[in-house]
């Protein structure tokens, strides 16, 4: 009864996760802004660091079951 939560989370944090970080790798491959009025390499940094987090966050939760 408790991993269904789990790998609900998980799987929300795995996606999250990985969708940000191909959506960041292709906005500073084609150099595009991924923040509007930041810098870019600031934005590209934070984006990679949350996306990373998400990905790290939904493999404890897979571990959890």
């Amino acid at each position: 009864m408790e991993s269904g939560p789990a790998i609900f989370a998980g799987v929300v944090f795995a996606l999250f996760g990985g969708g940000l970080l191909v959506w960041t790798g292709v906005r500073v491959s084609r150099g595009e802004p991924v923040a509007h009025g930041v810098r870019p390499a600031v934005s590209a940094s934070v984006s990679g660091a949350v996306a990373v987090c998400a990905l790290v966050l939904g493999v404890w939760c897979f571990t959890r079951m």
